[in-house]
């Protein structure tokens, strides 16, 4: 039996894998297996999600947009958060799960962070998430200091959206690009096990994924990040309006939700997924 049976990946779906664990995740990353993720915010679609071979749940501020109907994610509290996690817990029996800390949740202070961390770990994630670069550091040294494994996220950090001028592309410069790829050592020196770049150069995100020793995670940002990861609602074409050029609607064509997912995570795994020359910038 294959490690990717066993593990992750479309084929074996959660009857025949193992949970994943962090060791795990690194193990993939290290022998060249792209990772996927997608976000999810209920024990049925982590139930789907799990069955269909996703690697790893995220629990997203980005529920603020898809579920709540809000224009941004800055009105997601932690209680909110954590509520979501909870529901998730609930479904999902291998995938490994990621909460995101909200707007207003970590940025005061470590020992704030470490408490806003306290409540979704006890929610049930394995791992947490904040946005930012350069000051975010010494809260990731603080937080894996004490235990809590955590996913860095740069480029496009939607809880500063406004503070960036909107959904814009990062890092087009090279001052910008240098900037990031600082940040992203730092943060990585300090302890990130995971790295999500949104919204960046497809050119620049190669050279963050082959400078770091952890897996990065890439949403809109190319085909050479270590995996891929999109909005739950955005990959089975239920968000309207005009949707990012880097997602694609694998629902268009799939006889079941379960079967979208699955070629989600077929094509990430054979890095088909995205193309750069269609989804890239």
């Amino acid at each position: 039996m294959s490690d990717q049976t066993v593990y992750g990946g479309a084929p074996g779906g959660t009857a025949s894998r193992k949970p994943l664990t962090l060791h795990r995740i690194r193990d993939m990353h290290a022998q060249g297996e792209p990772i996927a993720m997608v976000t999810c915010y209920d024990a049925s679609f982590a139930r789907v999600l799990d069955a269909a071979g996703v690697d790893c749940l995220l629990v997203g501020d980005s529920l603020g947009m898809v579920v709540q109907g809000q224009t941004s994610t800055l009105p997601v509290t932690l209680e909110e958060t954590a509520y979501h996690l909870r529901c998730v817990v609930r479904g999902n029996k291998s995938a490994w799960l990621i909460g995101d800390m909200p707007f207003g949740s970590y940025q005061q202070s470590p020992a704030q962070a470490l408490a806003s961390a306290t409540v979704l770990m006890q929610a049930g994630a394995q791992m947490v998430k904040l946005e930012g670069g350069g000051w975010t550091t010494e809260t990731v040294r603080f937080l894996t200091e004490r235990g809590i494994p955590v996913c860095a996220h740069l480029g496009l950090t939607p809880q500063s959206v406004h503070a960036l001028g909107g959904y814009r592309v990062q890092g087009r410069n090279d001052e910008a690009a240098a900037t990031l790829k600082r940040h992203a050592r730092e943060l990585a020196d300090a302890g990130a096990a995971m790295l999500v770049l949104e919204l960046l150069p497809s050119v620049v995100a190669a050279e963050v994924t082959q400078s770091l020793a952890i897996p990065v995670i890439g949403i809109g940002a190319g085909k050479a990040c270590s995996g891929q990861v999109l909005v739950l609602h955005d990959m089975l074409g239920i968000t309207q309006g005009k949707l990012p050029r880097f997602v694609r609607n694998f629902m268009d064509g799939a006889p079941s939700v379960e079967a979208a997912v699955r070629r989600f995570v077929t094509d990430v795994k054979a890095r088909s997924f995205p193309d750069d020359a269609l989804h890239g910038y």
